[in-house]
């Protein structure tokens, strides 16, 4: 019996050849697949929601990030410390709120990918 668990303890005579080359495919596998289905998809909303708010203009309806929907009333560059932002007015009912201009998700009938709106 115990010569059994000795035998299947023991190392193998040859030494396997393919340990790293397969470890190093396996992580090129696994990083393709991150690139196609997290970074690729990301990049391509990103993109679009890009396009979508440089067409924005002054009328336009417009949904924001809190759900608040109404047309902009008024867009400007305001210098904050060393960047600069795009405020954008937006008239809702008899209020209105000023927001930063990436927090807008839906102009129009065109939601931007990947927000929920729409």
């Amino acid at each position: 019996m115990t010569t059994l668990f000795l035998l299947q303890a023991a190392p193998s005579a040859a030494p396997s050849v393919l340990g790293l080359p397969l470890i190093i495919i396996q992580l090129l596998g696994f990083g393709a697949v991150f690139y196609f289905l997290i970074l690729r998809p990301q990049n391509k909303a990103k993109r679009a929601h890009q396009e979508l708010l440089a067409q924005l203009k002054k009328g336009d309806e417009v949904m924001t990030a809190g759900g608040i929907i109404g047309r902009v009333k008024d867009m400007k560059e305001v210098e904050f410390g060393s960047s600069k932002e795009t405020r954008v007015t937006v008239e809702s009912g008899t209020g209105t709120v000023v927001v930063e201009r990436g927090r807008i998700i839906r102009v129009g009938s065109a939601a931007a990918p990947g927000s929920g709106a729409g």
